[in-house]
């Protein structure tokens, strides 16, 4: 069974994400850890402890890392996320759950240094920044390294060109992609191309209701916030969860595929965060990231819907196919 650490900042689709990670017997989730971003890093905690309640897993450690960006000022979205993180449900805070005087990075830096562990990146890059200068050698020994973050061809959501987790730190984004180069290893690069594929609509939404009442409702508590921004901003019906999909891939690689790329990340002006993908190998440099640009929908969601709702294939099939490839 594959060690895995969650490094995420939850966050409405982180939510979904470490619900689908958790209903999946492939892996072994170790740990989570959070980094400020979607929610500022003591939220991200609280939100992260409401998700393990749910799911009845409280015994997931959960530990906090970085409260801000390696050099700019932290810029939350709660204005996307809501303002308790979790789409303004205003879940109850777990009792007793206290943030472990152990931090995030050493975690990582424990965990990685005594056993084959990979690591699922939901959030921005800040936590494995802090690996690199405090412990090189247990960033570098990350089995698999997923990040929901970037775009190649797509346009950005917090800037015409960027993504957000990358906009928000990037200059921990550029040290984790340059250390890669380095060191002749690679990143999987799960960015908008294909996340934007991914959308939760009202009517898949419905189904999962129907289908499990009590997962189905609690998912709708979450998001409701969601589709509400995704229409007025983006004119989606609906909402975009990027962050189950970097999980899928992990669980099943054929779900996305793509090619290998020299990727830098710029760090100043208006360009701030974005990828910049040498899809032509101009500068004749070896690849760092494997940049993931076609997406299975219907893969995805057979993976995401059996798992999280705890439905039978022929179940999903059933009731879900004619929603899920429009």
């Amino acid at each position: 069974m594959n060690k895995v650490i969650i490094d995420c900042d939850p966050g409405i689709d982180d939510s979904l994400a470490i619900m689908l990670a958790l209903n999946s017997p492939e892996i072994d989730v170790i740990g989570i850890t959070i980094v400020a971003g979607n929610s500022p890093v003591e939220l991200g905690f609280k939100n992260a402890k409401r998700i393990l309640k749910f799911l009845g897993r409280l015994d997931v450690p959960v530990y906090a890392g970085a409260s801000a960006p390696r050099k700019r000022e932290y810029v939350n979205a709660l204005d996307t996320h809501g303002s308790d993180g979790l789409g303004e449900s205003f879940l109850p805070e777990v009792e007793g759950q206290k943030i472990p005087e152990k931090s995030a990075v050493k975690f990582m830096e424990e965990s990685l240094l005594q056993s084959d562990v990979s690591v699922i990146a939901l959030g921005p890059l800040s936590n494995l920044a802090e690996l690199i200068d405090k412990a090189p050698s247990a960033f570098l020994s990350i089995k698999r390294l997923v990040s929901m973050g970037g775009n190649f061809r797509s346009h950005g959501n917090c800037s015409p060109v960027a993504e957000y987790n990358y906009w928000e730190d990037p200059d921990s984004a550029k040290l984790v992609f340059d250390t890669l180069y380095e060191n002749h290893k690679k990143i999987e690069m799960v960015g908008l191309d294909v996340t934007r594929e991914i959308v939760l609509t009202p009517e898949i939404l419905a189904e999962m209701k129907r289908a499990n009442p009590i997962t189905g409702d609690f998912i709708e508590k979450i998001t409701s916030f969601y589709f509400k921004f995704h229409w007025e901003w983006e004119h989606i019906r609906g909402c975009v969860i990027n962050d189950p999909l970097a999980v899928a891939q992990f669980l099943n690689p054929d779900i996305l595929s793509g090619f290998e790329a020299f990727t830098e990340v710029e760090t100043g002006g208006i360009s701030l965060g974005q990828t910049v993908v040498d899809s032509m190998s101009f500068y004749r440099k070896e690849s760092n990231a494997l940049i993931y640009t076609k997406v299975d929908k219907a893969v995805f969601w057979e993976m995401f819907l059996t798992r999280v709702l705890n439905i039978e294939p022929e179940y999903c099939k059933a009731k879900f196919s004619n929603l899920i490839l429009r």
